[in-house]
């Protein structure tokens, strides 16, 4: 006798059509990932001793992260309600997005760029403008201002550019404001900022003064090695960031996650040094990847883009221990451990492309 199936709850169906977010699979023994962007670093000294600290287990967090939020207000030198602290990056771009764009509404970004704005913007119930990269894997600005409307809510800019590892430079960043509307939201995501050489700096240059509708997203995920602990934070004006406050999930910021900031940003030198060596060995791999064959772009991340790269490369590399990050329109590999690059380029250089 067979057993019906359950009544289920309804779904809003373009939920249920959207995939979920596909983490990057483990290595096996012997192998490596470099499939998503991680820092193959221990963290920073100081910071396992910190965590190790906060043991008021039974004790819910600073729900606004408030020691984090005034330290990183003396640092870029504004005050603490001009900080927000959220778990990683991205849970604050779905607060803003949420706290901006609604049914009807448009948010306008690059593609391909980071793959989690899509879904993204489409929780928020909003419409998905995606503007082409250019041939070069850079944003075409030209165009993204060209499509923005009366219904355009939100604008992402992601440099450098996830997957493509492409700037965008500060005389870009100010031409393009320029053009915005001044009551259109825009999301200057720097979450791979410290690796970068050239590209707008928001918080160095204080955009978010000149333009108040700018906000300036950072990570403690990628330069300062604390992925597993989720913990980011954006700069902006205080009533623009209010906005994603009352969006925002409460207490999604650990305590644990804040004390290991906190130790991080005491060790700016260490970060610098460890930062300098991974885009040195960024820039070998990019200019060997070239001399193999592969179209590269400048790499300005932590990972560098096999462009045209298909599913058949990706499985080779996957073959050999390598575990990359494939996409339609080509290949992300992670900057990792020295000893993966040879194998790296063992396999690159087996499926490269024929002239």
């Amino acid at each position: 006798m067979s057993v019906p199936e359950p009544v289920l709850p309804r779904i809003r169906p373009e939920i249920a059509a959207l995939p979920p977010y596909r983490q990057g699979k483990a290595a096996g023994a012997g192998g490596f990932k470099v499939s998503s962007n991680e820092n193959p670093f221990a963290p920073l000294p100081g910071v396992v001793e910190a965590v190790h600290a906060a043991s008021d287990l039974n004790r819910y967090p600073d729900a606004t992260a408030a020691r984090l939020r005034e330290r990183l207000g003396e640092r870029y030198g504004v005050s603490a309600d001009a900080v927000i602290v959220g778990a990683g990056s991205v849970s604050l771009l779905a607060a803003f997005i949420q706290a901006a764009a609604g049914a009807g509404d448009e948010v306008v970004y690059a593609w391909r760029s980071f793959e989690a704005y899509p879904g993204l913007v489409l929780v928020a119930g909003a419409e998905n403008v995606q503007v082409p990269l250019l041939p070069d894997g850079r944003h075409d600005l030209d165009a993204m201002a060209a499509v923005v409307t009366e219904r355009t809510r939100v604008i992402l800019l992601c440099t450098p550019n996830n997957p493509t590892s492409s700037i965008i430079t500060s005389e870009e960043f100010h031409a393009f404001i320029g053009r915005v509307p001044a009551d259109v939201l825009v999301l200057l995501d720097e979450a791979y900022v410290e690796f970068a050489s050239g590209a707008v700096d928001g918080l160095r240059e204080r955009v978010f003064e000149k333009h108040p509708n700018v906000v300036v997203l950072r990570t403690f995920s990628k330069a300062y090695g604390l992925a597993a602990l989720r913990v980011g934070y954006a700069i902006g004006h205080p009533r623009v960031l209010d906005a994603a406050r009352s969006t925002a999930i409460p207490l999604s910021v650990t305590a644990h996650a804040e004390a290991a900031a906190l130790a991080s940003l005491d060790h700016a030198p260490e970060l610098a040094e460890r930062v300098a060596e991974i885009a040195a060995r960024r820039d070998a791999l990019a200019a060997a990847l070239r001399g193999i064959g592969w179209r590269v772009p400048e790499a300005q991340g932590n990972f560098v883009w096999l462009d045209g790269a298909d599913q058949t490369a990706a499985d080779a590399f996957e073959e050999a221990g390598i575990i990359v990050r494939p996409f339609p329109e080509g290949i992300r590999i992670s900057v990792g451990e020295p000893e993966a690059i040879a194998r790296i380029l063992e396999v690159a250089a087996a499926v490269a492309p024929r002239a």
